[in-house]
This record gives structure tokens, C-alpha cells and sequence, in this order.
């Protein structure tokens, strides 16, 4: 089973037959050859499933391992299927197999990760019960894409993503990831592009937003200041279009100037009952579907009349829907634009028991971290800051709720709370499907 081919960037030609072992964190296989030439060398694989045998291209050498990609299936799993898209390796490189078996696999790599990290016992595991959630929906559940561009032979502008682990780029048309309306209007905004006269080098990158409704918002980024005499048409459901100045000496999407706007530069989704306006550049959580079951559980967590401190909380998601259970809120975020919608939220679902705290980074907020204070965490992949951790084994907080996007820098941080909290609950939320990302909810509590 032939399934891709060696390019250009090939380490070398050779193609050794690997056996794969099992599936790692950030979604690659590991796997051995049998050839002394590579002895006790390491491949890290993508398009592998654990018991396949296959050749592989090697991509890059580093660090005593080998970067690979499976091109000749020998032995497929029985659990390999057919992907949808051609461009699956970009934006979810798990769609090569069936979706019980990627709970399953999401599963195991969480709790090797706790065992191995944070050094939880089988026995800790076993009364954990540690178990995935998912809605089921494999596609179509994502209401924020990113997209970069590429200039195809014919001059014509082309929505684009780059490959995986590379700078190059390749052309796509649309995302199955991505809710229906974002594939919709991104067609909108292309075509706009390619009778405006942008070229590639004036392109940097298109965002685009959609709520449940199938409403949508779009960002477009480019590299140079120009006007132009006409702009994408909005409609009653492509709500807004903006269009930025991003400097070339940023490699993000970073707003350096707005040049146009029409619209909204909002949208609005209602999430356990409360509505939550947020923006093209605001986190907000991409699966709600799957985030409403989880919001559900740290509610029944948080004991009524609390002190609540949301960090990392965004426009308030988390921390603005347990006003009922709590006392006080306060959220602590340092990205100025979601305080600003934050603080709207607050103000449209009269909520009186709740605050934001000036706009702030977790670790400057370190006061707020006391012991009569349950603490919310949904920090980025990077986890908890040391000083954050410190502050709570110095003052022992009652409470601590810890979602995360990143099943291994959750451990981390659990190994080093640990001697002081228990671990009441563990659970893995399935957020992003077809991809190896891994949602985790924590709840600690004070010995």
C-alpha cells in the first residue's frame, strides 16, 4: 500500500522498513529497523499505526532520531481507513484511522503520560478511571481557521496551509475541519483577493470565525498598506470583514494597523445559557460542543458560595458561567481584547458577582492566589508558570481546576502539586478530533 512518495527534502534516499510500536504524544508513531545500520535509533513516523510494518522516508535527523513518513504500507492496521482530504498530514493527520481507535490511542498516551510525568501509579490510575469524552462529531466542529495562500501556475491565488513541519506550502479548497460557513465564506473572501490584483508577496494570512448559528466574521492579514475601491460583500450571515496591516517583521497574525473594516469585528455564542461576544484575535474555545460537557463538570466542582479566580479566562467563558455556584469572580487575562469583551460579557448577562482584573499576565497576578480561593487554570501548551506553582504550595489554595490543552505539561504540573493536593478527578476531552491534540481536566484538592 503505496501512500505518499519521497520529496525534496529527504535526509536521504534510503527507506528503511520500520515496525511500529505505538503512537507518542503529538501524534507520530515510534518505530525500530531491524537493519544494524540504524541500531537502537528511534523513528518517529507520521502516517504510522502501532503494528504496522512499512517503509519510511526520512525527513530530518536530529538528536539520535529520525523524523520519518510512512510511504509503503507492507502490513496496515485493521484499524487504518481512507482519509477524506488529500491534505490531512497539514490540519489532522489522524484521520487515517477509525475514530473509536483514536479515542483509544488518545486514551493510553494521556495516561502514560501521568505515569511517566508525574509519576502516578497504577493504582492511582485504576481509582482514576481516567476515560474520553467526545461528542462523536468528527468533522465539521471547528469554528476558527487559520489560512495561509499560494500562488498557483496560473497566477490565481489559492487558499493554502503549509506542510507539516516544513515551510512549504500547499494548495487546499477549504478545510473539512472547519464549520460549513467558514468554508463558505472563505470562498467569499478569495475571490475577492483574486479580483483585487493581491498577489502572494502582499498576503499574509486569513482568519476566520463562526458561531453555532453559522454566523461569521473574517480577519485578512497583509503584509502592505493599500486601499481598495471595493471589499468583500457581507450578508446576513458573513456578519463582518476587516482588513489589517500585519508587518512583515511579525511572523504571526499580529494587528499592526486596521485598514478597513465593514461589519462586525464580533460575534456573539451563547454557551450554558449566557451569551459571550468575542473577536477575531480573542481565545475562545474551538469545540463548544465538546467544552459544554466539560464547563459542565468543573460547575459541579465548584461548591456553592465560592471564591473564584479564573486565570487565563479569555472573554470569561469558564469563570462568568459559575456565578450561580459562586460567591465572587475574578478574571485575570492579559490579552487587552478579550478583557475589553470580557468586561462586556459581564455587563450583557448582569453578572454583579464578577470582575475582571486589569489586564495582566497569571504570573503578575500572583496576590490573587489565596487559600480561601478556588483557582481556575486553562493556561496555554506551556502550562503553569514556576512562580504560579510556588505561590500555591506556599499559600495551599482549597481548590484547584485545571483544564488543559496539553496532557504532558499538566502532569508536570500535577507531579509537583501533588504532595500537597489530592487528585480527585480526571478526564480527556476528544476537542479536536482527527487530530492527536488531547483536552484534560483536572481537579485537585487540598490534603
Amino acid at each position: 500500500m503505496k501512500i505518499g512518495f519521497c520529496s525534496n527534502f529527504c535526509y536521504n534516499r534510503q527507506m528503511p522498513k520500520l515496525k511500529i510500536e505505538k503512537l507518542v504524544e503529538g501524534g507520530q508513531g515510534i518505530g525500530y529497523s531491524s537493519n544494524p545500520v540504524y541500531t537502537g535509533r528511534a523513528f518517529f513516523v507520521w502516517e504510522a499505526l502501532p503494528g504496522e510494518e512499512l517503509e519510511a522516508e526520512i525527513v530530518n535527523k536530529r538528536k539520535g532520531i529520525y523524523e520519518s513518513r510512512a510511504v509503503n504500507i507492507l502490513k496496515p492496521s485493521p484499524h487504518r481507513t481512507v482519509s477524506p482530504e488529500d491534505h490531512f498530514l497539514s490540519c489532522s493527520p489522524w484521520q487515517i484511522m477509525d475514530f473509536e481507535y483514536e479515542n483509544e490511542q488518545k486514551t493510553a498516551i494521556a495516561i502514560e503520560s501521568y505515569q511517566r510525568i508525574a509519576k502516578l501509579t497504577e493504582e492511582d490510575i485504576k481509582i482514576l478511571d481516567i476515560k474520553i469524552l467526545s461528542d462523536n462529531q468528527q468533522f465539521g466542529y471547528r469554528n476558527k481557521m487559520e489560512f495561509s495562500f499560494i500562488e498557483e501556475g496560473d497566477r490565481k491565488i489559492s487558499l493554502a496551509f503549509f506542510e507539516r513541519g516544513k515551510k512549504k506550502r500547499i494548495a487546499i479548497n477549504g478545510c473539512e475541519l472547519a464549520m460549513p460557513a467558514i468554508n463558505t465564506t472563505a470562498k467569499i473572501v478569495l475571490e475577492w483577493i483574486n479580483k483585487s490584483g493581491l498577489t502572494e508577496r502582499n498576503l499574509k494570512s486569513l482568519i476566520i470565525r463562526s458561531n453555532q448559528k453559522g454566523e461569521t466574521i473574517a480577519g485578512l492579514f497583509i503584509k502592505d498598506k493599500i486601499n481598495f475601491k471595493e471589499y468583500p460583500e457581507i450578508n446576513d450571515t458573513f456578519l463582518g470583514f476587516n482588513l489589517y496591516y500585519s508587518t512583515y517583521k511579525s511572523p504571526a497574525s499580529v494587528i499592526t494597523e486596521v485598514l478597513y473594516q465593514e461589519g462586525q469585528d464580533f460575534l456573539i455564542e451563547e454557551i450554558a445559557g449566557k451569551k459571550f461576544k468575542y473577536g477575531i484575535n480573542s481565545f475562545f474555545q474551538v469545540n463548544i460542543s465538546v467544552f459544554e460537557k466539560a464547563l459542565e463538570e468543573i460547575k459541579n466542582s465548584i461548591p456553592n458560595l465560592s471564591n473564584v479566580v479564573d486565570f487565563y479566562s479569555g472573554v470569561g467563558t469558564i469563570g462568568l458561567s459559575l456565578t450561580k455556584n459562586a460567591k465572587s469572580v475574578i478574571l485575570v487575562e492579559s490579552n487587552e481584547e478579550a478583557v475589553s469583551f470580557a468586561e462586556e460579557n459581564i455587563k450583557s448577562n448582569s453578572i454583579v458577582e464578577a470582575h475582571c482584573h486589569a489586564p495582566t499576565s497569571a504570573e503578575k497576578a500572583l496576590d490573587l492566589i489565596k487559600n480561601d480561593k478556588i483557582l481556575i487554570f486553562d493556561p496555554p501548551r506551556a502550562g503553569l508558570n514556576q512562580k504560579i506553582v510556588d505561590r500555591i504550595l506556599e499559600v495551599k489554595p482549597s481548590k484547584i481546576v485545571y483544564l488543559s490543552c496539553n496532557v504532558a505539561t499538566q502532569a508536570r504540573d500535577i507531579g509537583l502539586l501533588k504532595d500537597v493536593y489530592n487528585i480527585e478527578f480526571i478526564k480527556l476531552y476528544n476537542f479536536f478530533p482527527r487530530t492527536p491534540h488531547i483536552e484534560s481536566l483536572c481537579i485537585l484538592e487540598k490534603k
